[in-house]
């Protein structure tokens, strides 16, 4: 059984995940924003069915095979540094953009709308690198099973996720409002995403192989 206190650091370092800017986030606040709650609940869906992919996929051992490989460690880590730079890059560029800025959408359908939040979550570096980083340091011989101890910290961070991501996607519209009445603000936030996924980006390409 995990102790209380590792769930709660572990819970603390789920926390942060999800408040950091990145492609989960941008892509529920404006599909919320565009389409409605319920489009954005529906992504929501597609986005949990992506952290299980990575979650089975650490509960199961293939982040231990890439941990124990430094090419492919490496190839992760920075492959996924540079996409976080790109997005901060992409915040800030002339002509750039904030996740709470409303911008035409199509009306998908409830199907795509899943696909899509599938595939933004099962392709996002950010998540990839916290079961590959963090998941591994919670997970103790002495603790009973490891698989069942991936499965419980994988579920604990997937109910952050959850809660956090629902209520973005119920404000979306009043954020949206919000910032839209309050241009200085939204470029105010912009350069704030920014910052936060360039150190998010550096403080990954710096991070040594866990042993």
């Amino acid at each position: 059984m995990i102790p209380l206190h590792d769930l709660l650091l572990f819970i603390s370092a789920a926390l942060i995940l999800v408040l950091t800017p990145g492609p989960n986030m941008i892509y529920l606040l404006s599909r919320s924003i565009v389409q409605g709650r319920g489009a954005g609940l529906l992504s929501l869906i597609g986005v949990v069915l992506g952290f299980l992919v990575h979650m089975f996929a650490a509960s199961y051992g293939l982040t231990a095979v890439l941990l124990a490989v430094p090419l492919a460690y490496s190839a992760v880590k920075f492959a996924g540094a540079l996409y976080l730079l790109w997005l901060a890059w992409n915040a800030v560029k002339p002509g750039g953009s904030s996740p709470f800025e409303v911008r035409p959408m199509p009306h998908d359908s409830a199907i795509k709308l899943i696909r899509m939040g599938f595939l933004t979550s099962a392709l996002n570096p950010k998540i990839a690198l916290f079961y590959m980083a963090l998941l591994p340091q919670f997970i103790r011989p002495d603790h009973g099973s490891a698989l069942v101890q991936g499965l419980i910290l994988g579920f604990t961070q997937i109910s952050v996720s959850v809660t956090v991501n629902s209520l973005i996607v119920l404000t979306a519209s009043a954020l949206a409002t919000f910032f839209a009445t309050k241009p200085v603000w939204l470029r105010v936030q912009r350069y704030v995403m920014a910052t936060v996924l360039g150190g998010l980006a550096l403080r990954i390409a710096l991070e040594r192989k866990p042993v």
